[in-house]
């Protein structure tokens, strides 16, 4: 008996997750085949946050408040831009990569899988130094962010929502190297947004505000995520969601489009 259309897309389907499921399980175990190297780079990017962390708090120690941000606030912000920045910079490093990649003609071995490029991609490498700002900004939020089940609910759900909005950000500018054939969009677009991220959005003012909401949605990262911990406003909450979701599909769609101009390196890696 010969199987229908749906029994065979069903079929591929649970092939295609299997096969991303595998692709991830390899990349975590690449990156902790060396637990001392894996630790010891976890544990430098967690000093390094500890840094900022010890910044703001002798910062507003000595200004008090800065349009409405206190320091209890500036943590949130810091918890979550660590959460996200590692899993975002550390879970699916290739975001980062995307450009280079590109232009470089390393996409060679990646169109001939069985799996959609993109998903595959993002799931294919593992920065370890980046998943000590996963554990560092967990912890700071349990130590600094008054965790209830609501308030860790709401944590957990913002962190979500800006993972895919900078992912899909960085995916976006990377994926114009396919039009512009150099990758320098993806450079500027990761530290601009990940630069940004690290400020309220309160201290901008005019036409660089509207930029941060816009163009370059270092708002939607940290700042408004903070404030929905803190605050939770269903509006502010739908804005984040929506955000999220639009870069998602811009930046899927640019990466689909662009895929059908790229010029094979004649390189066969390990994307």
């Amino acid at each position: 008996m010969t199987a229908g259309p749906r029994t065979r897309r069903t079929t591929r389907a649970r092939t295609m997750f299997r096969g991303l499921g595998a692709t991830l399980r390899n990349a975590f175990a690449e990156a902790g085949a060396n637990r001392m190297a894996l630790g010891s780079q976890m544990a430098v990017m967690a000093l390094n946050d500890l840094v900022w962390v010890v910044f703001w708090i002798l910062f507003f120690h000595h200004v008090g408040t800065v349009r409405g941000w206190d320091v209890e606030l500036m943590l949130l912000l810091q918890a979550t831009l660590t959460t996200t920045g590692g899993v975002a910079l550390g879970v699916f490093a290739n975001a980062r990569r995307l450009g280079a990649m590109a232009v470089d003609g390393d996409l060679d071995a990646v169109l001939a899988l069985p799996v959609p490029p993109l998903a595959y991609l993002l799931l294919r490498r593992i920065e370890p130094v980046h998943l000590g700002d996963i554990v560092f900004g967990v912890v700071l939020f349990t130590v600094a962010g008054h965790p209830t089940v609501a308030r860790t609910a709401v944590f957990a759900g913002v962190v979500v929502a800006a993972v895919v909005l900078t992912t899909s950000f960085l995916v976006l500018t990377g994926s114009m190297a396919f039009f512009v054939g150099r990758s320098e969009a993806s450079d500027l677009g990761f530290h601009g947004l990940l630069l940004l991220s690290s400020y309220p959005v309160d201290i901008f003012a005019g036409l660089a505000k509207l930029v941060l909401y816009t163009v370059i949605p270092a708002a939607f990262v940290a700042t408004v995520p903070a404030r929905l911990v803190d605050s939770f406003d269903a509006v502010d909450a739908a804005w984040l969601v929506a955000t999220a979701i639009g870069f998602g599909v811009a930046g899927w769609a640019t990466f689909t489009v662009g895929l059908r101009r790229y010029t094979s390196g004649a390189v066969w890696t390990r994307a």
